[in-house]
């Protein structure tokens, strides 16, 4: 197939001029490499990470490269890419460069709902699947302005971490759902994912904790422990994923963000 340079601009605002349709595609970033295979390119996915665990045969028919902050830059090369999608915050910037350096390299750079769907859309783009991706992203808005308001916003803290617990805070993906989902962020006014003391947590006082399940798997045997910090909190395990994988997944997530209250 003929490929013409197809010239664009990512979420960072960097030119990158993609081999245009990609036929050979490493995806550095798990709900991306899911995204790719929903919009039907499954065949051109030759690279993904250890954690690209959606869909199933992800890690099965394409090379593992590593992880999403240790690629193994010799992998990456026998995958001969001509196209390789990563993420401003799940990636690293030093191993990062030196991919860009080789290889076409179009980075997403996702807070907030908005800026999901356009990472959909120019993912589609870059890819030669704009009208399926397009109409995915009219799907994941329709869902998500479906989500119905039940009251006041009830005060939350989300944990993504143990010893230190962190929290996801403001600029965060997770914070934009949460607002969206009818929650009022108790450490709104810290930014990303600051660590929080025992006591800190006992302060903000949080009417409902919510634990992920990653990065940090959080399990039933640690709501005790949380309990005795807030005994007044309603402190549940919560699918990591649905709050936090910003591609095709969030098509499941307006739903349980709404049976969450």
């Amino acid at each position: 197939m003929v490929q013409t340079p197809l010239n664009v601009t990512d979420q960072l605002g960097r030119r990158v001029a993609v081999p245009f349709p990609p036929q050979r595609i490493v995806s550095l970033v798990p709900s991306q490499t899911e995204l790719l295979f929903d919009l039907g390119l499954g065949a051109r996915v030759v690279g993904v990470t250890k954690f690209c665990i959606h869909p199933s045969a992800a890690r099965q028919q394409a090379t593992v490269v590593g992880g999403t902050k240790n690629f193994d830059f010799a992998k990456v090369a026998a995958c001969q890419p001509d196209l390789i999608i990563g993420n401003k915050e799940e990636n690293y910037q030093e191993g990062i460069e030196q991919l860009a350096a080789q290889y076409p390299v179009w980075l997403s750079d996702v807070a907030d709902l908005p800026g999901a769907q356009r990472m959909i859309k120019q993912v589609g783009l870059i890819t030669g699947r704009a009208p399926a991706a397009a109409a995915l992203a009219t799907d994941v808005a329709a869902r998500f302005g479906a989500l119905s308001a039940v009251g006041p916003p009830e005060p939350v803290a989300y944990l993504i971490w143990r010893k230190p617990y962190m929290a996801a805070a403001t600029g965060t993906f997770i914070n934009d759902l949460l607002a969206r989902a009818g929650f009022a962020n108790v450490f709104g006014a810290l930014g990303r994912y600051p660590e929080i003391a025992p006591e800190q947590l006992a302060r903000a006082a949080p009417q409902r904790i919510l634990l992920s399940s990653e990065p940090y798997p959080f399990k039933e045997k640690h709501i005790a422990e949380l309990q005795q910090i807030c005994p007044l909190a309603r402190i549940q395990l919560v699918d990591g994923e649905l709050f936090s994988w910003y591609g095709s997944r969030l098509l499941h997530a307006a739903d349980y963000l709404n049976q969450l209250h």
